[in-house]
């Protein structure tokens, strides 16, 4: 919204589309985020050893660490691709400009999100989950599914 501001954009269909792609890329960047850091949290789990807090963190960092060269290399190849369409005055650039400036300026917050809060986030509620008791294995809890209900055999 900040650049789409600094740049004089008003709200319109081509910036709304802007929006749209930014949000796909950002949700994407931050499901795939999240599996990392499950996976980093599972493997933890898979130690046979009870997990302490310092566990959970340990575990959340090695998943990001894992996570920042792809996600920093989607957002250089993404910003590599548009900022030239800001400087652009040729035909079609009065439609592509508002396109790719929330997308811009979204990526660089999107960046911040999904390296930082996504992390962050992913801690506390595992700590949370492990002050209960509830964080357990997948394998030991393969018969559940997340709400809790028993998932039936099928026939």
């Amino acid at each position: 919204m900040l650049l789409q501001w600094l740049l004089h954009y008003n709200f319109s269909v081509a910036v709304a589309v802007g929006y749209i792609a930014l949000f796909g890329i950002a949700v994407e960047t931050g499901v795939v985020m999240v599996v990392y850091l499950h996976e980093a949290l599972e493997h933890k789990l898979q130690g046979g050893k009870p997990l302490t807090n310092a566990d959970v963190e340990e575990a959340a960092i090695e998943g990001a660490v894992q996570r920042l060269r792809p996600k920093l290399m989607t957002v250089c190849a993404v910003l590599a691709s548009l900022i030239p369409i800001l400087w652009e005055s040729g035909i079609g650039s009065d439609v592509m400009k508002p396109i790719a400036a929330p997308i811009v300026g979204g990526m660089i917050t999107s960046t911040i999100h999904v390296l930082i809060l996504v992390p962050v986030f992913f801690v506390m509620m595992k700590e949370r989950a492990l002050k209960r008791g509830t964080l357990v294995s997948r394998d030991k809890d393969s018969t559940a599914t997340n709400n809790g209900s028993i998932v039936q055999p099928s026939s």
